[in-house]
């Protein structure tokens, strides 16, 4: 998308909101992608890179944290969550889960340009994290959630996966344990290093992978892991 017209996915089902929102957004100038339900927006998301996303929580087919969870597995486009729940235990935890901004049913449209405007201005300039990896051996679809080595398709746990991905998120740079754990298992689990020894182990072992001599996954010693991009 070119840097002058911003493309905005909204992903909300009450047909009302997303026509409120595809007249607002148009008429400020931004290019507008609709989805219904998360299985269309998650689609919209991987297919057409929008520069922002603007999330409902309460989705027919899947919550709408489920959905933030599983964007942030392959992409850190800004996402502004919608949501009639305005406790602040339901902000925390879209925010804490990687949400950029909440806002809450009813909504102003103004207030929420200028939020948009906000994280626009933000991520102007930032280069995107790589969304596939494929160096003619293994290959890392993040879009699609797919490993596949020489061709074939690889079966990962979803911690194994999460893992790889993170690393690859930060590709060529050190991902502490402390991160990896927090992420992935949660803030109470970052001293249990032994849990991503064993996934990391296995992981290993699925890629043929040798610690001594790694091809992708490197152990920074005492610090965390390193995914080797070239």
């Amino acid at each position: 998308m070119s840097a002058a017209t911003p493309c905005v996915l909204v992903i909300d089902d009450e047909a009302q909101i997303r026509k409120f929102l595809d007249i607002g957004l148009r008429a400020e100038g931004y290019e507008v992608l609709l989805a219904a339900n998360a299985a269309e927006g998650l689609a919209l998301a991987a297919t057409r890179s929008p520069d922002l996303v603007i999330l409902d929580i309460g989705l027919p087919d899947r919550e709408g944290h489920e959905v933030l969870s599983e964007l942030r597995q392959w992409t850190s486009v800004p996402v502004v969550m919608l949501s009639v729940r305005d406790a602040e235990s339901e902000k925390v935890k879209a925010l804490d889960a990687g949400a950029n901004d909440y806002v809450t049913k009813p909504f102003g449209i103004q207030e929420l340009m200028a939020r948009l405007r906000v994280l626009l201005r933000r991520r102007s300039g930032e280069p995107e994290a790589p969304q596939r990896y494929d160096d003619g051996h293994l290959v890392i679809d993040l879009a699609r959630r797919e490993v596949l080595l020489e061709g074939a398709l690889l079966s990962l746990t979803r911690k194994e996966y999460a893992v790889l991905a993170l690393l690859l998120r930060h590709a060529g740079r050190v991902v502490t344990q402390q991160q990896l754990l927090r992420d992935i298992w949660g803030a109470t689990h970052t001293h249990d290093s032994h849990y991503l020894r064993i996934v990391v182990g296995k992981l290993r072992q699925k890629l043929g992978d040798d610690p001594a001599t790694p091809r992708w996954l490197k152990t920074e010693p005492g610090v965390g892991y390193r995914f080797i991009s070239g």
